[in-house]
């Protein structure tokens, strides 16, 4: 007795053909980086000169240990940079969704 087709998925060639991913625009603002996107930014050079020869999977887990030990006053100068940085992002997106409508309105 022969088996049944499974109904699982249409697999990757029905996605190809669904459109496809939209192609993100080159002039769109850059997405604000979190509180320990800051910290890891300065602290990797440090951690690096630390352990020489470290692979690249371990100094993220370093970092992250050491963002985990930080206490909440320690964290406080980069949760501020992450909320300035998160502003300036607001402001850029909604000036470039505004720029958006005018190009919209005059085609």
């Amino acid at each position: 007795m022969p088996k049944e087709k499974s109904t699982r998925g249409k697999g990757k060639a029905a996605k190809a053909d669904a459109g496809g991913k939209k192609k993100k625009d080159p002039n769109a603002p850059k997405r604000g980086l979190s509180a320990y996107m800051f910290f890891a930014n300065e602290q990797r050079d440090k951690v690096r000169e630390d352990n020489p020869g470290i692979k690249f999977g371990e100094v993220g887990k370093l970092l992250g240990e050491k963002w985990k030990a930080l206490s909440e006053k320690q964290r406080t100068p980069y949760e501020a940079k992450a909320a300035a940085d998160k502003k300036r992002y607001e402001e850029e997106k909604a000036a470039y969704a505004a720029g958006e409508e005018e190009e919209e309105e005059s085609e």
